[in-house]
């Protein structure tokens, strides 16, 4: 009895001690325009009376906060109110947050709400959404993969649960681009697609990201050579006070993070590594012929403030991955092809930031990436060595983008961009049996490809009028290898229509550069045009309350000289990736006369976290098809027609969070096998009559998760843990010939799938 009474104590001791633990909140306040401090701006901790003023930089500083988590609230005379929820207050620790601050008329207070929940692009009036370091954390579904968390969103088709690859109203993962800090990004998977930017695993640490802008069309000038999306990512700075260090375990991997500031604390610095474990406990527990894949990732954010107006930021990011499944594993695993694969890609950049006496800014970012591929693949039943790749893809990065504001009503973006591609082939595709049956001889690239790149942009933001936001902008692009120059002129526009209405829209012509693996295997090839897409959407936004937003989109996307293989007119070189082994093959003939077209809907309601509960739900009805090189409309394979999705959470207190997400999707198109055929030579042959005219079953998943957090003297943990497909619904990947047993077979995607993961601080 004693026993449990001193237990009881010592756990309500316990209890008592973590509910008075804090910590500290401090950051800055800037205008958003043009980056310049705001001195005097007032920040609350909304619900609370604690709150500071900023200094002459825009610092400011809130000590001794009890942990939990918390809304900052920040005013500044003519800026619109901002609310920064999901500030996360840990024992002994200091929580930095950063605020960009709009100029806001006193005039608007009466047509517009100004909670301040929601962060706005200017000059991205369509098709854009934010995400906070807090939010991509927390995720369902996401086990610390920002790709996953934007695989939610009505706009990117639902493909398979293993692939990381976005597919953004009607695009393909070659015609999405990354970029962190100013820097590019091509790839940010493990084992990536080559030539596109797809993969199956996420490969930067969620924990180093600030926030993040996806766009999903209609974006502005000063982003090109891409026709679907952009992403751009913050990674947040260093600790410049103090060390602190950070262990993690999850589904990523294991590793962690460590930080601190420079000396004279004139910046700071931030590290962070991860490696995969799922090959130790196979190796360890001995489970016969599975073999699981290595990968690891270094990624690290220097910054070093030169003077208060100037600041250099040092970017790195590492990956090396490694897999070798044996033919016994591909046998027992229904695998079509097995082999090695080991592959390095790193990129290394460094930004200049400037600002110009209060009237604008300027990002110059240098950079350097080299992709590493040495592959070889062979077909599982006939042991043929399919493919050898051993490739070696680097760039070398220039790109400078300027913001000044000529008055409160005008403001112009200018800049350029330019690259150094060098490609070196040494790649061998064997005679092989193509998706229709036919046979395509063996061929040999050996080849070292120079191109260059240049790009020029600029950006006029206007408001005439009151209730007006304009952006009309105009890009020039030369790609050396094709020597062709593009023109893309782009508009948008927001309309604030009465309190909380708006009316947004945007339209412009996106031109991209063929990857050079596609390009190379045919000198002829150089006078292929370059893909062109143009945009137009409309759509409109309602605040139905100060933290939760309505959005209706509706979208029309229409492509232009995508590439078709003459030897296979019916069928699209781009969608390859989905319907062979995962990477393009050898297309000598390639002609420029593709068409695709895309058209939908998009509905979204979003709500911030303000007390205790979070969402958003979403649903799209769209049609995407592509026409072929006998001028047929077909479907495209990743044209679900109709998605619905809806997530949430629920913070009883500050230890615990509940959250979920649910998605339902309509079944894309594939083309079934022509049965005779493909029994006759023991091998796929799709039926040419047939090209995408079959539907897989409808797809649909419930991710759960908790977390709870503890905070101890000087360190804090966080615990989560989540299951992927709750009920266990048998979702299908795809179908394929099973060469062992001569018939059709099928691939599911993953089944209930237990996740847990641990986050210490110290």
């Amino acid at each position: 009895m004693t026993a449990i009474v001193l237990h009881s104590y010592s756990h309500s001791t316990e209890l008592q001690a973590e509910e008075k633990r804090t910590g500290s909140i401090r950051g800055q306040v800037i205008d958003a325009d043009t980056q310049a401090p705001l001195a005097g701006t007032n920040v609350v901790v909304v619900g609370t009376k604690r709150g500071a003023a900023t200094d002459l930089e825009g610092h400011f500083d809130i000590p001794n906060i009890a942990v939990g988590y918390y809304t900052l609230q920040f005013d500044y005379i003519g800026y619109a109110q901002l609310r920064k929820t999901d500030v996360i207050v840990r024992s002994e620790r200091i929580t930095f947050v950063r605020a960009e601050l709009k100029l806001f008329p006193l005039e608007m207070e009466a047509i517009t709400v100004t909670g301040g929940y929601f962060t706005e692009v200017e000059d991205q009036p369509t098709s854009a959404i934010n995400f906070s370091f807090e939010e991509i954390r927390r995720a369902p579904g996401s086990a610390g993969d920002v790709s996953r968390i934007i695989s939610g969103l009505p706009s990117l088709a639902k493909v398979d649960d293993q692939s990381n690859s976005l597919i953004v109203r009607g695009g393909s993962p070659v015609e999405n681009a990354f970029f962190i800090d100013n820097v590019e990004i091509p790839n940010i998977n493990h084992f990536p697609t080559q030539g596109a930017s797809g993969g199956p695993i996420g490969m930067l640490n969620v924990d180093l990201i600030q926030d993040v802008n996806f766009y999903t069309g209609g974006f502005s000038s000063v982003y090109g050579d891409k026709l679907s999306s952009i992403m751009a990512l913050t990674f947040r700075e260093g600790n410049r006070e103090e060390f602190d260090g950070q262990l993690d375990l999850n589904f990523a991997g294991f590793g962690g993070v460590v930080e601190g500031p420079l000396f004279l604390k004139k910046g700071s610095w931030l590290l962070s590594g991860r490696r995969s474990y799922l090959d130790f406990i196979v190796d360890v527990a001995d489970v016969g012929s599975t073999v699981a894949p290595r990968y690891g990732d270094y990624q690290g954010k220097v910054v070093y403030d030169i003077s208060p107006d100037h600041k250099l930021i040092l970017l790195g990011i590492l990956g090396d991955d490694h897999n070798s499944p044996h033919r016994e594993v591909a046998i027992e695993n229904d695998m079509i092809v097995y082999g090695n694969q080991d592959l390095y890609e790193n990129t290394t950049g460094i930004n200049w930031r400037a600002l110009w006496s209060k009237r604008g800014y300027s990002n110059t970012a240098c950079s350097y990436t080299s992709a590493k591929f040495k592959e070889d693949f062979y077909e599982t039943n006939t042991q043929i060595h399919l493919l050898r790749n051993r490739s070696h893809e680097q760039e070398f990065k220039f790109r400078n983008f300027n913001h000044f504001r000529l008055s409160k009503q005008h403001s112009i973006e200018f800049g350029l961009e330019a690259k150094r591609l060098i490609a070196d082939y040494d790649n061998f595709y064997a005679e092989y049996t193509d998706a229709l049956g036919d046979t395509v001889p063996a061929f040999s690239l050996d080849e070292k490809v120079t191109a260059g790149k240049l790009g020029i942009f600029v950006n006029y933001i206007a408001k005439p009028f009151l209730r007006l936001i304009t952006t009309l902008g105009l890009r020039s692009d030369y790609f050396s290898y094709n020597e062709k120059s593009t023109f893309s002129p782009r508009f948008a526009f927001s309309y604030w229509l009465t309190e909380g209405w708006s009316v947004n829209g945007s339209t412009g012509m996106f031109h991209q550069n063929l990857p050079l693996l596609l390009l190379s295997p045919n000198e002829e090839n150089r006078s292929l045009k370059d893909p062109v897409a143009v945009h137009y959407i409309l759509g409109i936004e309602h605040l139905l309350s100060e933290n939760t937003k309505f959005t209706l989109e509706a979208y029309q996307k229409d492509y232009q000289n995508l590439p078709l293989d003459s030897s296979q007119p019916a069928l699209f070189v781009i969608d390859e990736l989905f319907y062979r082994y995962g990477f393009f093959f050898n297309h000598e003939q390639l002609i420029d006369m593709g068409k695709a077209s895309s058209r939908g809907i998009e509905i979204m309601l979003q709500k911030k976290l303000a007390r205790d509960f979070y969402g958003l739900a979403s649903a799209s009805y769209f049609r995407t098809r592509y026409q072929d090189g006998d001028e047929i409309w077909r479907d495209r394979v990743f044209d679900n027609r109709f998605i619905f999705s809806i997530e949430g959470g629920y913070k009883p207190n500050n230890k615990w969070e509940f959250s979920l997400r649910w998605i339902y999707a309509g079944g894309p198109p594939y083309t079934p096998f022509n049965i005779e055929k493909s029994k006759q030579i023991n091998r796929a042959v799709l039926d040419e009559n047939k090209i995408n005219q079959a539907r897989y079953p409808d797809y649909h998943s419930l991710n759960v998760r908790f977390d709870r957090r503890f905070h101890f003297s000087g360190s804090n943990l966080v615990f989560y843990f989540s299951v992927w497909n709750a009920y266990n619904r048998k979702n299908v990947a795809s179908y394929f010939w099973n060469e062992n047993e001569n018939r059709q077979d099928t691939i599911f995607q993953w089944s209930l799938l237990p996740i847990f993961g641990l986050e210490y601080e110290f």
